[in-house]
């Protein structure tokens, strides 16, 4: 659970903005467009094997 205290003199778009960067740091973004729809386990697991395969190959 993310949570903005806000600071003295920090206007609302100030703290939105952190929040924003709060979240997509945490990952919760990418988290809830990859939850938006039903993914097969087939897709899903073809989907770690490219993920993994590419990063082996960054490390040639």
């Amino acid at each position: 659970m993310l949570i903005v205290k806000s600071r003295a003199g920090e206007s609302v778009q100030q703290m939105m903005r952190r929040f924003k960067k709060l979240c997509e740091k945490e990952g919760l973004i990418r988290d809830i467009k990859r939850n938006a729809y039903y993914e097969k386990p087939s897709v899903k697991n073809r989907r770690r094997m490219r993920k993994a395969q590419r990063s082996a190959n960054m490390g040639l």
